[in-house]
Protein backbone atom coordinates (compact mmCIF):
# COMPACT_ATOMS: atom_id res chain seq x y z
CA UNK A 1 0.00 0.00 0.00
CA UNK A 2 1.38 3.38 -1.05
CA UNK A 3 0.78 5.96 1.67
CA UNK A 4 0.73 9.68 0.92
CA UNK A 5 1.11 11.96 3.92
CA UNK A 6 -0.66 15.31 4.12
CA UNK A 7 -0.09 18.05 6.67
CA UNK A 8 -3.72 18.69 7.56
CA UNK A 9 -2.76 21.75 9.62
CA UNK A 10 -0.77 23.50 6.88
CA UNK A 11 -2.04 26.49 4.94
CA UNK A 12 -4.00 29.68 5.48
CA UNK A 13 -7.33 27.82 5.51
CA UNK A 14 -6.31 24.68 7.38
CA UNK A 15 -7.54 22.29 8.48
CA UNK A 16 -10.76 22.82 6.52
CA UNK A 17 -9.19 23.28 3.08
CA UNK A 18 -6.66 20.51 3.64
CA UNK A 19 -9.18 17.93 4.78
CA UNK A 20 -11.73 18.84 2.11
CA UNK A 21 -8.98 18.58 -0.50
CA UNK A 22 -8.05 15.17 0.89
CA UNK A 23 -11.67 14.06 0.52
CA UNK A 24 -11.61 15.16 -3.13
CA UNK A 25 -8.31 13.37 -3.75
CA UNK A 26 -9.46 10.16 -2.03
CA UNK A 27 -11.97 9.64 -4.81
CA UNK A 28 -9.22 9.83 -7.44
CA UNK A 29 -6.14 8.12 -6.02
CA UNK A 30 -5.32 4.56 -6.94
CA UNK A 31 -6.87 1.59 -5.18
CA UNK A 32 -3.41 0.75 -3.89
CA UNK A 33 -2.92 4.19 -2.29
CA UNK A 34 -4.07 5.72 0.97
CA UNK A 35 -3.92 9.27 2.35
CA UNK A 36 -2.46 9.77 5.82
CA UNK A 37 -3.55 12.95 7.61
CA UNK A 38 -1.31 14.56 10.23
CA UNK A 39 -2.99 16.98 12.61
CA UNK A 40 -5.67 17.65 15.20
CA UNK A 41 -7.65 14.39 15.17
CA UNK A 42 -10.88 15.83 16.59
CA UNK A 43 -10.99 18.71 14.13
CA UNK A 44 -10.12 16.43 11.22
CA UNK A 45 -12.87 13.97 12.13
CA UNK A 46 -15.39 16.80 12.58
CA UNK A 47 -14.66 18.12 9.08
CA UNK A 48 -14.89 14.63 7.61
CA UNK A 49 -18.26 14.16 9.31
CA UNK A 50 -19.42 17.46 7.82
CA UNK A 51 -18.41 16.16 4.39
CA UNK A 52 -20.25 12.86 5.03
CA UNK A 53 -16.94 11.08 4.51
CA UNK A 54 -16.09 8.04 6.65
CA UNK A 55 -12.98 8.67 8.75
CA UNK A 56 -11.71 5.17 8.06
CA UNK A 57 -11.11 6.17 4.45
CA UNK A 58 -7.98 7.82 5.83
CA UNK A 59 -5.28 7.06 8.32
CA UNK A 60 -5.10 9.83 10.91
CA UNK A 61 -1.92 10.51 12.89
CA UNK A 62 -2.81 12.79 15.84
CA UNK A 63 -0.54 15.78 16.49
CA UNK A 64 -0.91 18.59 18.99
CA UNK A 65 1.22 21.40 17.57
CA UNK A 66 1.38 23.54 14.43
CA UNK A 67 4.37 25.33 12.90
CA UNK A 68 2.93 28.73 12.08
CA UNK A 69 3.97 30.82 9.08
CA UNK A 70 5.56 33.38 11.40
CA UNK A 71 7.64 30.85 13.35
CA UNK A 72 11.38 30.55 12.80
CA UNK A 73 11.48 27.40 10.61
CA UNK A 74 14.53 25.64 12.07
CA UNK A 75 13.74 26.48 15.70
CA UNK A 76 10.07 25.57 15.38
CA UNK A 77 10.91 22.29 13.66
CA UNK A 78 13.01 21.29 16.68
CA UNK A 79 10.94 22.86 19.46
CA UNK A 80 7.54 21.73 18.18
CA UNK A 81 8.35 18.04 18.09
CA UNK A 82 4.68 17.10 17.91
CA UNK A 83 3.82 19.44 15.05
CA UNK A 84 2.14 18.04 11.96
CA UNK A 85 5.17 18.85 9.78
CA UNK A 86 7.79 17.41 12.15
CA UNK A 87 5.82 14.21 12.75
CA UNK A 88 5.10 13.92 9.03
CA UNK A 89 8.80 14.03 8.18
CA UNK A 90 9.55 11.47 10.88
CA UNK A 91 7.10 9.09 9.22
CA UNK A 92 8.59 9.82 5.79
CA UNK A 93 12.11 9.14 7.06
CA UNK A 94 11.17 5.68 8.31
CA UNK A 95 9.13 4.90 5.17
CA UNK A 96 5.85 4.77 7.07
CA UNK A 97 4.63 7.08 4.27
CA UNK A 98 6.10 7.27 0.77
CA UNK A 99 5.50 10.96 0.11
CA UNK A 100 4.68 14.06 2.14
CA UNK A 101 2.86 17.24 1.12
CA UNK A 102 2.05 20.47 2.93
CA UNK A 103 0.75 23.96 2.22
CA UNK A 104 2.26 25.08 5.53
CA UNK A 105 5.56 26.74 6.36
CA UNK A 106 7.86 26.53 3.33
CA UNK A 107 10.86 27.08 5.57
CA UNK A 108 9.93 24.21 7.87
CA UNK A 109 9.31 21.95 4.88
CA UNK A 110 12.79 22.75 3.59
CA UNK A 111 14.30 22.09 7.03
CA UNK A 112 12.65 18.67 7.04
CA UNK A 113 13.74 17.98 3.48
CA UNK A 114 17.37 18.92 4.09
CA UNK A 115 17.91 17.75 7.67
CA UNK A 116 15.61 14.74 8.05
CA UNK A 117 15.25 13.31 4.55
CA UNK A 118 18.56 14.82 3.34
CA UNK A 119 19.92 15.32 -0.18
CA UNK A 120 20.69 12.33 -2.37
CA UNK A 121 24.40 11.50 -2.37
CA UNK A 122 26.15 13.22 -5.25
CA UNK A 123 23.67 16.07 -5.61
CA UNK A 124 25.36 19.35 -4.74
CA UNK A 125 22.17 21.26 -4.05
CA UNK A 126 18.55 20.09 -4.26
CA UNK A 127 16.19 22.33 -6.18
CA UNK A 128 12.56 23.33 -6.26
CA UNK A 129 10.83 23.35 -9.60
CA UNK A 130 7.59 24.46 -11.15
CA UNK A 131 5.53 23.36 -14.11
CA UNK A 132 4.74 26.10 -16.60
CA UNK A 133 2.03 25.76 -19.28
CA UNK A 134 2.91 26.03 -22.95
CA UNK A 135 0.85 26.70 -26.04
CA UNK A 136 2.14 23.36 -27.35
CA UNK A 137 -0.23 21.70 -24.90
CA UNK A 138 2.19 20.00 -22.53
CA UNK A 139 3.92 21.59 -19.54
CA UNK A 140 7.57 22.56 -19.31
CA UNK A 141 9.64 22.25 -16.15
CA UNK A 142 11.38 25.34 -14.77
CA UNK A 143 14.12 24.92 -12.16
CA UNK A 144 15.29 26.38 -9.82
CA UNK A 145 12.43 28.69 -8.81
CA UNK A 146 13.69 30.09 -5.53
CA UNK A 147 15.68 27.69 -3.39
CA UNK A 148 19.19 28.60 -4.59
CA UNK A 149 19.37 32.21 -5.72
CA UNK A 150 23.05 31.89 -6.65
CA UNK A 151 24.15 28.78 -8.53
CA UNK A 152 27.57 27.67 -9.68
CA UNK A 153 27.79 26.25 -13.22
CA UNK A 154 28.18 22.69 -11.92
CA UNK A 155 24.94 23.06 -9.96
CA UNK A 156 23.08 24.24 -13.07
CA UNK A 157 24.54 21.29 -14.95
CA UNK A 158 23.11 18.93 -12.32
CA UNK A 159 19.75 20.67 -12.61
CA UNK A 160 19.77 19.69 -16.27
CA UNK A 161 20.05 16.02 -15.37
CA UNK A 162 17.58 16.24 -12.47
CA UNK A 163 15.04 18.06 -14.64
CA UNK A 164 15.49 15.60 -17.50
CA UNK A 165 14.84 12.61 -15.23
CA UNK A 166 11.76 14.29 -13.73
CA UNK A 167 10.35 15.26 -17.13
CA UNK A 168 10.76 11.73 -18.47
CA UNK A 169 9.63 9.72 -15.44
CA UNK A 170 6.90 11.97 -14.00
CA UNK A 171 5.71 14.03 -16.98
CA UNK A 172 6.12 11.19 -19.47
CA UNK A 173 8.16 13.21 -21.98
CA UNK A 174 10.56 10.95 -23.91
CA UNK A 175 14.09 12.30 -24.34
CA UNK A 176 13.13 15.75 -22.96
CA UNK A 177 14.85 18.79 -24.43
CA UNK A 178 16.93 20.62 -21.82
CA UNK A 179 17.91 24.26 -22.25
CA UNK A 180 19.54 26.92 -20.12
CA UNK A 181 17.75 30.26 -19.80
CA UNK A 182 19.79 33.06 -21.34
CA UNK A 183 19.52 36.48 -22.97
CA UNK A 184 20.17 35.04 -26.42
CA UNK A 185 20.27 31.74 -28.27
CA UNK A 186 23.92 32.04 -29.32
CA UNK A 187 26.51 30.13 -27.30
CA UNK A 188 28.51 33.31 -26.78
CA UNK A 189 25.63 35.14 -25.05
CA UNK A 190 25.18 35.55 -21.32
CA UNK A 191 27.24 36.13 -18.20
CA UNK A 192 30.19 34.06 -17.00
CA UNK A 193 27.88 31.72 -15.06
CA UNK A 194 25.61 30.87 -18.00
CA UNK A 195 28.51 30.50 -20.44
CA UNK A 196 30.33 28.07 -18.16
CA UNK A 197 27.13 26.14 -17.48
CA UNK A 198 26.44 25.97 -21.22
CA UNK A 199 29.85 24.39 -21.84
CA UNK A 200 29.32 21.80 -19.09
CA UNK A 201 25.81 20.89 -20.23
CA UNK A 202 26.90 20.62 -23.86
CA UNK A 203 29.75 18.29 -22.93
CA UNK A 204 27.73 16.23 -20.45
CA UNK A 205 26.10 13.79 -22.84
CA UNK A 206 23.75 12.64 -20.05
CA UNK A 207 20.69 14.50 -21.29
CA UNK A 208 19.31 16.05 -24.46
CA UNK A 209 20.84 19.52 -24.23
CA UNK A 210 19.51 21.90 -26.90
CA UNK A 211 21.41 25.05 -25.90
CA UNK A 212 20.17 28.44 -24.77
CA UNK A 213 16.54 29.51 -24.63
CA UNK A 214 15.26 33.07 -24.35
CA UNK A 215 12.49 33.93 -21.90
CA UNK A 216 10.17 34.76 -24.81
CA UNK A 217 10.09 31.05 -25.68
CA UNK A 218 9.44 29.66 -22.19
CA UNK A 219 5.71 29.31 -22.75
CA UNK A 220 5.89 28.23 -26.38
CA UNK A 221 6.93 24.63 -25.77
CA UNK A 222 8.72 24.69 -29.12
CA UNK A 223 12.29 24.93 -27.83
CA UNK A 224 12.61 23.10 -24.51
CA UNK A 225 10.82 20.81 -22.07
CA UNK A 226 13.20 21.58 -19.18
CA UNK A 227 14.45 25.11 -18.58
CA UNK A 228 17.38 25.55 -16.21
CA UNK A 229 18.18 28.77 -14.35
CA UNK A 230 19.27 30.01 -10.93
CA UNK A 231 16.65 30.44 -8.23
CA UNK A 232 16.67 34.24 -8.39
CA UNK A 233 15.79 34.29 -12.08
CA UNK A 234 13.34 31.41 -11.81
CA UNK A 235 11.46 33.00 -8.93
CA UNK A 236 11.14 36.30 -10.81
CA UNK A 237 9.69 34.46 -13.83
CA UNK A 238 7.32 32.39 -11.69
CA UNK A 239 5.90 35.40 -9.85
CA UNK A 240 5.61 37.40 -13.05
CA UNK A 241 3.58 34.56 -14.57
CA UNK A 242 1.35 34.39 -11.48
CA UNK A 243 0.82 38.14 -11.67
CA UNK A 244 -0.12 37.99 -15.35
CA UNK A 245 -2.59 35.21 -14.57
CA UNK A 246 -4.28 37.32 -11.89
CA UNK A 247 -4.44 40.36 -14.17
CA UNK A 248 -5.81 38.34 -17.05
CA UNK A 249 -8.33 36.68 -14.75
CA UNK A 250 -9.48 40.07 -13.44
CA UNK A 251 -10.00 41.20 -17.03
CA UNK A 252 -12.05 38.10 -17.79
CA UNK A 253 -9.50 36.63 -20.17
CA UNK A 254 -8.86 33.19 -18.66
CA UNK A 255 -11.18 31.35 -21.01
CA UNK A 256 -8.72 29.08 -22.80
CA UNK A 257 -6.64 26.03 -21.87
CA UNK A 258 -3.34 27.90 -21.73
CA UNK A 259 -4.46 30.48 -19.18
CA UNK A 260 -6.42 27.95 -17.17
CA UNK A 261 -3.27 25.82 -16.93
CA UNK A 262 -1.57 28.82 -15.32
CA UNK A 263 -3.90 28.41 -12.33
CA UNK A 264 -1.79 27.06 -9.44
CA UNK A 265 -4.82 25.12 -8.16
CA UNK A 266 -4.39 22.59 -10.96
CA UNK A 267 -0.68 22.12 -10.21
CA UNK A 268 -1.04 21.97 -6.45
CA UNK A 269 2.55 22.35 -5.33
CA UNK A 270 6.25 22.54 -5.97
CA UNK A 271 8.34 19.35 -5.74
CA UNK A 272 11.65 19.41 -3.89
CA UNK A 273 13.97 17.57 -6.28
CA UNK A 274 17.17 15.92 -5.16
CA UNK A 275 16.20 14.76 -1.65
CA UNK A 276 15.69 11.17 -0.54
CA UNK A 277 11.88 10.99 -0.74
CA UNK A 278 9.00 12.76 -2.52
CA UNK A 279 8.25 16.12 -0.87
CA UNK A 280 5.73 18.61 -2.30
CA UNK A 281 5.27 22.17 -1.02
CA UNK A 282 1.98 23.95 -1.74
CA UNK A 283 0.86 27.57 -1.73
CA UNK A 284 -0.07 28.91 1.68
CA UNK A 285 -3.40 30.08 0.27
CA UNK A 286 -4.22 26.63 -1.13
CA UNK A 287 -7.89 25.88 -1.69
CA UNK A 288 -9.36 22.38 -1.42
CA UNK A 289 -8.84 22.01 -5.19
CA UNK A 290 -5.15 22.93 -4.85
CA UNK A 291 -4.74 20.45 -1.98
CA UNK A 292 -6.38 17.75 -4.08
CA UNK A 293 -3.96 18.49 -6.93
CA UNK A 294 -1.00 18.47 -4.52
CA UNK A 295 -1.93 15.04 -3.15
CA UNK A 296 -2.37 13.56 -6.63
CA UNK A 297 0.97 15.05 -7.70
CA UNK A 298 2.68 13.50 -4.67
CA UNK A 299 1.15 10.11 -5.44
CA UNK A 300 2.19 10.34 -9.09
CA UNK A 301 5.76 11.29 -8.17
CA UNK A 302 6.03 8.44 -5.68
CA UNK A 303 4.68 5.88 -8.15
CA UNK A 304 7.08 7.10 -10.84
CA UNK A 305 10.01 6.04 -8.66
CA UNK A 306 11.68 9.41 -9.16
CA UNK A 307 13.85 9.23 -6.02
CA UNK A 308 15.41 5.91 -7.00
CA UNK A 309 16.00 7.08 -10.55
CA UNK A 310 17.80 10.16 -9.28
CA UNK A 311 19.77 8.09 -6.80
CA UNK A 312 20.93 5.76 -9.57
CA UNK A 313 21.83 8.67 -11.86
CA UNK A 314 24.08 10.22 -9.24
CA UNK A 315 25.74 6.99 -8.13
CA UNK A 316 29.15 7.38 -9.77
Amino acid sequence: MLKIGLDAMGGDFAPEAAVKGAVMASAEIGADSKIVLFGDKERIEAILAGESCPADRFEIVPTTEVIEMGDHPAKAFQQKADSSITVGFAHLAKDAIQGFASAGSTGAMMVGSMQVIKPIDGIIRPTISSLVPTVAGRPALLLDVGLNVDCKPEVLNQYGLIGSIYAESVLGIPNPRVAILNIGEEETKGNAQSKAAHEMMKASGRFNFVGNVESSHIFSGKVADVIVCDGFTGNVILKMAEGLYRINNALGGNNNKFWEAMNYEHVGGTPVLGVGAPVIIGHGCSSPLAIRSMILSTEHTAKAGLTEKLRLAFTD
